[in-house]
């Protein structure tokens, strides 16, 4: 099983003047320990459980291009792209260059976007929540004409474009690797099986997640897509530093399921020697299972 560290919570002690090194610093351990995916959120604001709007929060995209500048081996995403922020063309652009910069590394997290309040404060339109699964399955539609050969018109309900032009493509052939999150049945695990090669579920419990790759199989096998090459992960508030013997016997459970990839977060106010912890003490007992 592979190690995923989400960077979501930028509040350390002396934030004001220390946040860049903190950041920088632990994602240079994570690269040069082991670790598979560093992702940070999208958002504008930071979430409520986290402090809300008064704590900081950097814009994704641009944290992805610097820590792109500052690694050499990790994956990079946001955990995950809000679709309704931007333009379904301009994000395939964005990410292409963010994975010509890194040389490979970059990936499309993405999702239908909740956080209503940060919409509101800066004046972005939130549509209802059918409209956002709309235009998430044009923006993936979107994204994969930009990194194909068709350069021609796309005209969807929500978005139309007349020429999809994107030079120069991206380094991933044939493009950066398309992470859908979420667990929903219906519409979330289904555009995962049509479009996605990694699905991001919530770690609820080894029965849940058992059944949410159960749906998944089932949009699979009704579109005729390989459930075994789409890459599995799941995301969790577990601390492994805290508990490793009971991180691991969790992540065994859900190895044996199929889940490819767990991401957790530093969990400490030190996230430099938390991630310094994890990647000395359980990654590598996380890769033997």
């Amino acid at each position: 099983m592979k190690l995923g560290v989400h960077y979501a919570n930028f509040s350390h002690p002396d934030w004001a003047t220390t946040l860049e090194d903190r950041l920088t610093e632990t994602a240079r351990v994570a690269d040069q320990g082991g670790v598979s995916l560093l992702a940070v959120m999208d958002h504008w604001f930071q979430m409520e459980d986290l402090g809300g709007p008064a704590e900081p929060m950097l814009e994704g995209y641009t944290t992805l291009g610097y820590l792109a500048g500052v690694t050499e081996r990790v994956r990079l995403s946001l955990l995950v792209t809000g679709v309704t922020y931007r333009h379904p063309g301009l994000l395939a652009k964005t990410v292409t260059t963010l994975d010509r910069l890194s040389r490979g590394r970059a990936m499309l997290g993405i999702g239908a976007a909740w956080y209503d309040r940060e919409h509101r404060g800066l004046g972005v339109p939130f549509p209802p929540t059918a409209e956002r699964f709309e235009r998430l399955e044009e923006t993936l539609q979107v994204c994969l004409q930009m990194w194909g050969d068709d350069e021609g018109p796309y005209d969807g309900r929500h978005y139309r474009l007349a020429e999809t032009v994107n030079v120069p493509p991206p380094y991933q052939r044939p493009h950066p690797p398309i992470l859908v999150g979420g667990s929903g049945e219906r519409k979330t695990l289904r555009l995962v099986a049509q479009y996605a090669q990694m699905c991001n579920l919530f770690a609820e419990g080894h029965d849940v997640v058992r059944h949410k790759l159960e749906v998944l199989r089932g949009h699979c096998d009704t579109l005729g897509t390989d459930y075994d090459a789409i890459e599995k992960s799941v995301v969790l508030a577990a601390d492994p530093q805290g508990d490793p013997e009971g991180f691991l016997a969790d992540m065994a459970g859900y190895a044996a399921l199929g889940i490819d990839t767990v991401t957790v977060g530093p969990a400490t106010a030190d996230p430099v020697g938390w991630t310094t912890d994890v990647v000395e003490k359980v990654l590598p007992r996380l890769a033997d299972l």
